[in-house]
This record gives C-alpha cells, sequence and structure tokens, in this order.
C-alpha cells in the first residue's frame, strides 16, 4: 500500500477512473488494492478557502512606534519652550528640514532639538509629559523618525537635568591617561579647552581635544569620566578616544567603553 502512495498522479488518476469504470484495460487482481489504497488515503478536511488565507495579512490595521507612542516624563526643573523655524527656499527643501524646535532648558544647560514638519509634539504642562505623533504612521519613513526624535527629546531632557555620562577603561601595560590645559600636537578651539593625554604604546603621545560642554576627568590613570548634557557628543567623544586602541580578541588589550567586554580567542599555534 505504500508503493501505491507513491506513484505519479497521472497514473493514479488512470486508476482511480479504472475502479469506477470497469470497462478500462486493468488488470482484474489489481482492482482491490486500488480500491483500498483510494479509500485508506486521508483527505483534507480543512477548506479551501482557508488554505489561500492563511498567508495573507490582514488589511487595514495602522502600524504603531512602540518608543514613539511612550510619552516623556518632563522633571519639574526643566523648561520646554516650542518656537517656529524661519522658512527658506520651500522649492528645495527636503522633507525632514525641520520648522519647529524645542528648547530644553534644565539646571545643567540648554539643548535645542528641530522638529521636521511631518512630527508633533504635544507638552502637557499639568501632567508633566509630553507626546509625540506623526501624520502618517503608515508611512515608513516618518514611522522610523517617530522613535528617533521621540529618544532624542528623551536624551535632552535627561541631559539638562542629570546629564550623561561615559567611562572608559584603559587595559594594557604601560596604558595611562591624563587630562593637560594645553597640547603641543593640536590647537584649542575654543578659549579654556582642555585636552586628553594618552599613552597607548606609541612612539609619541595621543593629544585629543577635549569638545565644548563635556567635562573630562582622570580618577584613575587608566580610567577616563566624561561627562556632558548632549548624549551624542560626549558618546561620540568616547568613541573617538577608543578608536586609538581598539579591544583586540588575543590579550584583551585596548579601550572598553561603558562595561563593554570581549570574548577572548585561543591563539593560533602553527
Amino acid at each position: 500500500m505504500s508503493c501505491l502512495n507513491h506513484l505519479h498522479s497521472p497514473l493514479r488518476r488512470l486508476l482511480r477512473e479504472a475502479t469506477r469504470s470497469p470497462s478500462r484495460d486493468l488488470p482484474a487482481f489489481l482492482v482491490p488494492a486500488i480500491t483500498i489504497a483510494v479509500a485508506a488515503r486521508p483527505r483534507s478536511t480543512r477548506p479551501a478557502s482557508t488554505l489561500s488565507s492563511a498567508h495573507t495579512p490582514a488589511p487595514g490595521p495602522s502600524h504603531q512606534s512602540r518608543i514613539g507612542r511612550t510619552p516623556i516624563n518632563v522633571p519639574p526643573e526643566v523648561q520646554l519652550r516650542f518656537y517656529e523655524l524661519p522658512k527658506g527656499n520651500t522649492r528645495s527643501r527636503h522633507p525632514d528640514t525641520p520648522n519647529m524646535a524645542v528648547e530644553v532648558t534644565g539646571p545643567l544647560g540648554q539643548l535645542t532639538v528641530p522638529l521636521p514638519p511631518y512630527l508633533h509634539a504635544q507638552h502637557d504642562e499639568a501632567a508633566r509629559k509630553i507626546s509625540v505623533r506623526v501624520d502618517d504612521v503608515a508611512e515608513k519613513h516618518q514611522r522610523a523618525m517617530w522613535g528617533t526624535m521621540r529618544a532624542l527629546l528623551q536624551n535632552s531632557i535627561s541631559g539638562v537635568s542629570e546629564g550623561h555620562l561615559s567611562i572608559l577603561r584603559l587595559v594594557g601595560v604601560g596604558y595611562r591617561a591624563t587630562i593637560e590645559p594645553t597640547a603641543t600636537t593640536v590647537a584649542a578651539t575654543y578659549p579654556g579647552q582642555q585636552f586628553v593625554n594618552l599613552k597607548l604604546g606609541y612612539a609619541h603621545p595621543v593629544e585629543l581635544g577635549v569638545p565644548r560642554g563635556v567635562t573630562a576627568s582622570t580618577p584613575q590613570p587608566t580610567r577616563i569620566l566624561l561627562q556632558g548634557v548632549d548624549r551624542q557628543v560626549v558618546k561620540q567623544f568616547a568613541a573617538q578616544i577608543r578608536m586609538w586602541r581598539k579591544p583586540e580578541p588575543y590579550k584583551g588589550k585596548g579601550i572598553f567603553v561603558d562595561g563593554e567586554t570581549i570574548r577572548l580567542k585561543a591563539k593560533k599555534i602553527k
């Protein structure tokens, strides 16, 4: 019976017709076996419509951004001001060209977040919350920028109220870091700028200027502490320092940022 189940479909169709019509030229000894095989074959009980619609996505529901639709809490010490930006040439403007901006002021400083024209931020002063929405949630680009702009607003509010922090750890023999008021290889870009002096095994020291709005300190010779109100500037400067000695997987040496770890590899033996 198992052999009959593997017959080709044209032959099986011929055999089924032969069982219904005895006038076909079929050996008489095959008729009982074919009849039993056809009767024992399981048939699908599912309707044909469910088979075709099972993989068809249901139309209609609007896409929502889990991050973008979450309200932002505004601390009492943070003040927000919404204002319009000057309009330029409307013909050459990009769809993401901002027409509004939010000025975020707190005890640690002030930041400005520009908003694209399709994104709207509503400030509930009584509840101390900000809700962000877009014009068309079905459009992929607007849906992606929905969560991005909400994260930028959240980072700005956290920055002016609490600040952002990045800790760098130097791992390696002789690796050291100091903060110096002057440098010999780079020039200052603003008055009072400090410089991070790194000794990373090169023939010369590495000197990097601290960006405006960022405070750098070295509580230990192998630790660098970066603080600032703008999260993007703090993390970008930390990545710039890390580029001089990226963590390598064989000896575990390098500059590690914010609890970064690396899995060590076995040494290659020739």
